[in-house]
């Protein structure tokens, strides 16, 4: 006889759960019960929202659910933030917290956490938000959630547990229930796929973060079929910036879009081209009709009698796809790179002046890290920069909140990326506003002893917020703030910290913090000493 606490933690490790973030409270002891004697680790945060951006950075680095245990009411609302990231970048996470039991009409009587509909809080950020009606319940929810994570358009899935029920005992152990399969394409599908590809002249290749996972098919596809490839910011890399074929630039990008525009078929492949991928309003109006749309989520299809939509994963489609192509001739391997060619140019010729003194910064930085090391940056101006135009040689190795623009994303997101990838140097660029939104997990780095460097982008303000209030004619409001001493501070958390004004010198202060490992690395950057 287990406890469903006990038998909960059970069954997520037959799901392959070996990490779990989360803040015991009052109302959720029960499910640590089960976590003492599991073969699961505990991430203890400093705050719920850190923890949720640390299963964020988990999940991202290694394609399986950030799990997060929270407490009713405050531990729930602390997560919505994190949850929303999530949401708006497909990243899977389960949140399992507890909730008041239901009892009609007698909400508002002043109960610990209390809310009168805890699910309703987490619903419009969830793939789904269910909250137990009986012990024999939660089985049947774990599978559902993991039937998203790995064969829908993986994003979070809240389940609440009622205190009456979490402190129940069950007969018999759980037992993981088998998944369906995901969504196939049908040869119907496949074969007018490839008519279509096979008769167009200036196809593009649009990679979203559903290809992140599938790099090996979209190369070979590219090839034989002879097509530029471009990407959102979640799936840069997925075509190396130094293959033939790679536009090396986002959607985003004025040159890129013209790209897509004088295109005669766009492929997307695993995106849904969001406003945050290309920053125009008007541009789905402006790409070519003729379309095939590859994407495990309904919703980033298109039904028109141009387009082709297939409901299905990237890596299988393309597997079945590549060998009903013809093969591209060298003379439209020619034509390919000639579309291409003169890109690099003409991005330069884009960068704001601000842009370029960027460029600089990250000249010096992008040699300095190493093959295996994994980015995860913040909303920050140089982090803007760096997502627009480095160009990057593998997948999975850059990461950004790019849906719902978090700030304080980056430290806790890339302490969940250490913490799953303990062997391997995890850089993050942060700016000085941005840090101090999840500036208590610094305690939480130096006490696992991360294999971590901050790169801290100190321009004292919120510069991005100034300069759109320059562009809106509005007088500078609300945009400065007295920084605390990030040295100091840093130091005082048990961190390495050293503060960097020279570029010369930058290169060698981060490689030298990423090969270090017992004791993460602060370096500060101070924009305005630089420049």
């Amino acid at each position: 006889m287990q406890t469903v606490g006990e038998a909960l933690v059970n069954l997520l490790e037959q799901y392959g759960v070996d990490t779990v973030f989360g803040i015991p409270g009052t109302h959720s002891i029960e499910l640590y019960r089960g976590l003492e004697n599991s073969g699961i680790r505990h991430i203890l945060p400093r705050h719920e929202q850190g923890g949720g951006f640390m299963a964020d950075g988990y999940a991202r680095s290694t394609g399986k659910p950030g799990v997060c245990f929270v407490i009713t009411g405050p531990g729930v609302t602390n997560m919505t933030t994190p949850m929303g990231e999530a949401y708006m970048d497909s990243v899977p996470m389960l949140v399992i917290s507890p909730v008041n039991p239901p009892d009609s009409g007698k909400y508002n009587q002043g109960r610990l956490h209390e809310i009168t509909d805890q699910s309703a809080v987490t619903a419009p950020i969830t793939a789904f938000s269910a909250t137990v009606t009986c012990a024999d319940h939660i089985p049947e929810l774990i599978s559902r959630a993991f039937t998203v994570f790995n064969c829908q358009r993986p994003r979070p899935v809240h389940i609440s547990i009622p205190l009456d029920i979490i402190t129940q005992t069950v007969d018999m152990p759980w037992q993981a229930i088998s998944m369906p399969a995901a969504s196939a394409a049908t040869m119907d599908g496949l074969q007018q796929a490839a008519n279509m590809i096979d008769q167009a002249e200036k196809a593009l290749i649009i990679v979203g973060g559903g290809a992140r996972f599938a790099s090996e098919s979209v190369i070979e596809f590219a090839e034989k079929a002879a097509i530029p490839v471009t990407s959102s910011v979640a799936g840069r890399g997925v075509v190396p910036a130094s293959h033939a074929l790679a536009v090396a630039a986002q959607l985003r990008t004025e040159p890129v879009k013209q790209l897509a525009k004088d295109a005669d078929l766009l492929i997307i492949l695993g995106s849904e081209l969001s406003q945050t991928d290309h920053w125009d309003d008007d541009i789905p109006d402006c790409l070519p009709k003729k379309q095939i749309r590859i994407n495990l989520n309904p919703g980033a299809l298109q039904a028109t009698n141009e387009s082709l939509s297939i409901i299905a994963d990237v890596h299988s489609t393309l597997g079945q796809l590549i060998p009903l192509l013809e093969t591209a001739d060298s003379t439209k391997h020619q034509n390919a790179r000639a579309r291409i060619g003169n890109l690099k140019h003409q991005l330069a010729a884009t960068m704001t002046p601000k842009e370029l003194r960027h460029s600089e910064v990250l000249k010096m930085l992008m040699p300095s890290l190493p093959e295996d090391c994994t980015v995860v940056s913040d909303m920050t101006q140089l982090a803007y920069t760096a997502i627009d135009f480095i160009a990057l040689e593998k997948p999975n190795s850059w990461f950004h909140p790019t849906g719902y623009g978090t700030l304080g994303y980056a430290l806790p997101a890339a302490m969940g990326v250490a913490i799953a990838n303990p062997e391997q140097p995890v850089l993050a660029i942060v700016g000085d506003a941005g840090i101090q939104y999840t500036l208590a997990e610094l305690t939480l780095a130096a006490e696992l002893k991360l294999n971590l460097t901050v790169l801290l982008w100190n321009n004292d303000a919120l510069l991005q917020i100034s300069d759109d209030m320059d562009n809106a004619n509005i007088s500078r409001f609300a945009v400065t703030q007295k920084n605390p001493d990030f040295i100091k501070l840093a130091r005082a958390c048990n961190w390495q910290a050293v503060e960097v004004n020279d570029l010369e010198i930058l290169s060698s202060q981060v490689e030298s913090g990423l090969k270090k490992t017992g004791s993460p690395l602060l370096i500060q950057l101070n924009e305005n000493e630089i420049f």
